[in-house]
């Protein structure tokens, strides 16, 4: 056997007994809300607890999981969960989507892993749920992780048409129609010359790959579909955040024009540290070296 072969068998040999070991630390499971909705669960690695609460609105955790996600649990037990009416979750039952009802589920989720205190991990959208769980269970929260995340969403859909514009020579505004509207019009233009992964990354075959995963997905997308009807979440969450005390660590990309580059700067947590990586919306899989080393020496300063 070439030395060649040997390396190549030996690293095999690594990833697979890497890959082994988190497959029988993982447990799949779902824990069913005091309203009756089963959500999927996964708890996987070791250390402190952190639940990661994904975007979308309506997405799910397994993208984040299968992109790089995983390689925090050798540092943190990562409990991932979908979002009620989006991923592997039942629908809600009564059609209950508020933000008061999304912030109990995760009160649920760490009350059946029996942690007093968790950290959160979002991305996207679900900064607005990790803030506002923060807010209004303190004593549970050992510290906030916002990747990527909007704490506006209409600042940020405003920065998606502002780029997009800008990117093709057009003047799409919303004077005479929604914000939504008009990001729905111009991003379809977007989507027709080919650019609309540009919003997430620089490199379409990462965008690829990632909705090879996503499509995956057997979700009846109900959230997605009722939330920007929910006034709860069009509110402007920046105002609130300096009255979260607890150690929050933001990061944020240089080339995230899905959340904006400079949205950030209107984040005004007390105890705050900002980490900026040369990257996009995904930068946890694209940069996930920066981003893993990121959290971890966060977490550290923490315990």
């Amino acid at each position: 056997m070439t030395t060649i072969l040997k390396n190549s068998w030996l690293l095999w040999l690594i990833l697979f007994l890497n890959i082994k070991i988190h497959a029988q630390n993982a447990v799949p499971d779902y824990i069913v809300t005091d309203d009756n909705v089963k959500l999927f669960t996964k708890k996987s690695g070791t250390g402190p607890i952190c639940i990661f609460i994904h975007g979308g609105p309506g997405a799910w955790s397994k993208s984040f999981e299968d992109l790089g996600g995983r390689n925090l649990e050798d540092h943190l037990t990562m409990v991932y969960y979908d979002q009620r009416g989006s991923g592997r979750s039942e629908d809600a039952k009564n059609d209950d989507y508020s933000l008061n009802r999304m912030l109990k589920d995760i009160e649920e989720i760490r009350i059946r892993y029996n942690a007093d205190k968790v950290y959160l991990l979002a991305h996207s959208f679900g900064g607005i749920l990790a803030t506002n769980y923060a807010l209004q269970y303190p004593s549970h929260v050992k510290g906030i992780i916002l990747a990527n995340c909007t704490l506006n969403l209409n600042y940020s859909i405003q920065n998606q048409i502002n780029y997009m514009n800008t990117s093709m020579g057009t003047s799409y505004n919303t004077p005479d129609d929604s914000l939504l509207n008009t990001l729905i019009k111009v991003r379809s233009e977007f989507d027709k010359k080919g650019l609309v992964y540009k919003l997430l990354s620089d490199n379409q075959k990462n965008i690829d790959l990632l909705h090879r995963i996503d499509d995956t997905n057997k979700s009846s997308f109900s959230f997605a579909q009722k939330s920007f009807a929910n006034d709860d979440y069009l509110k402007d969450f920046t105002i609130v955040t300096n009255a979260a005390a607890m150690p929050v660590l933001v990061i944020t990309g240089k080339k995230d024009h899905a959340i904006g580059e400079d949205h950030y700067k209107s984040f005004h947590f007390p105890n705050q540290t900002i980490v900026k990586i040369n990257g996009g919306h995904i930068l946890y899989y694209e940069q996930n070296r920066d981003f893993v080393h990121s959290i971890v020496d966060f977490i550290k300063k923490q315990e």
